[in-house]
């Protein structure tokens, strides 16, 4: 196999699906994965972190995991000077409210969690419903009222809720409060850790127990006073049809949109691009992709031609 058949393979991925308290069915019913149950809560589409890495679906690295090829063929991606794939792309499933969240940076996420990465991340609203609501940021002013608001467990008075619509974009900063509300499906992108801290849980019980908070944890990383909420949410839906639209640029990942409708082909001149279906069918390069699949296009590519009615998501990282 010659350094060019390498580089112009598609890698498709099977992704990893996760059974959460919050979940429902729709990633089975409407996405097509075969998964059982009624409590699907993400579908870790792209993702090369130990609690769930995908494999190759087919071609010449046909069930190799996401993180071996990372450490056995760095071409692929550019030849990154990062210790691990950098990025994690999700699918969630939200029927019942999540946990209101906050997530460290990286540097705090080295001194106190092993070494993980922090967690930046971004939501793009698949679906939601038409009055829907998602909780960003927060209404305390200082550190001290943030804190006296949370040991008294004043949640009403603190938590902010916005309104959001299908093809709103969030960009979630390390430090942000936030919870995905019910009945709402986001396609996230984020870096590649699992470091969530839990702030508050709507007193819910598992398996008749409390889930574990965070409540010290989240005071040390929650930025105060938060970003305004017309600074958190941009609706993206008026978008060049059969481009490849960047929407979001930050040091962790730069994202893109692009609704395929008849033909499009552009300059695969990233490290590597990931790519998600959230919408339709067509070809890439003649194979055939729908809703649900999630593919990497390697790095040296070169130009990439699709076809069909698709919408995709795909995002990359600075080389």
């Amino acid at each position: 196999m010659t350094e060019k058949n390498q580089v112009r393979e598609l890698l498709l991925l099977n992704p990893v699906c996760t059974h959460n308290i919050w979940g429902g069915s729709k990633l089975r019913e409407m996405f097509g994965y075969p998964v059982e149950g009624d409590d699907l809560g993400e579908c870790w589409g792209i993702s090369a972190h130990p609690e769930g890495d995908g494999t190759v679906r087919s071609g010449s690295y046909e069930g190799k995991t996401l993180s071996w090829l990372w450490a056995e063929h760095p071409e692929l991606f550019g030849n990154l000077p990062y210790d691990r794939y950098p990025l994690l792309t999700k699918i969630i499933d939200a029927q019942d409210d999540l946990s209101i969240q906050v997530h460290p940076d990286d540097a705090y996420a080295q001194v106190h969690e092993n070494g993980s990465l922090g967690k930046t991340e971004c939501w793009f609203i698949c679906d939601c419903k038409d009055d829907a609501t998602i909780v960003i940021g927060h209404n305390a002013g200082t550190k001290e009222e943030l804190e006296e608001m949370v040991r008294e467990g004043k949640w009403t008075e603190l938590i902010r809720e916005i309104p959001i619509h299908k093809g709103d974009f969030l960009q979630i900063d390390p430090g942000t409060v936030h919870a995905i509300k019910a009945h709402t499906l986001i396609l996230e992108t984020q870096q590649n850790s699992a470091i969530t801290y839990r702030l508050y849980d709507y007193g819910r019980l598992q398996n008749g127990k409390s889930r574990e908070l965070h409540i010290d944890k989240s005071l040390d990383v929650i930025t105060v006073p938060a970003k305004s909420a017309q600074e958190s949410v941009k609706s993206i839906s008026a978008l060049e049809k059969n481009e490849l639209n960047r929407i979001y640029a930050c040091e962790k990942y730069t994202v893109f949109k692009a609704d395929i409708d008849g033909t499009a082909s552009f300059e695969q001149s990233y490290p590597f691009l990931a790519a998600s279906v959230l919408e339709g069918e067509g070809c890439v390069d003649g194979v055939e992709v729908r809703i649900g699949d999630h593919f990497i296009i390697p790095n040296g590519y070169g130009k990439v031609e699709m076809k069909g009615k698709m919408s995709l998501i795909l995002s990359t990282v600075e080389g």
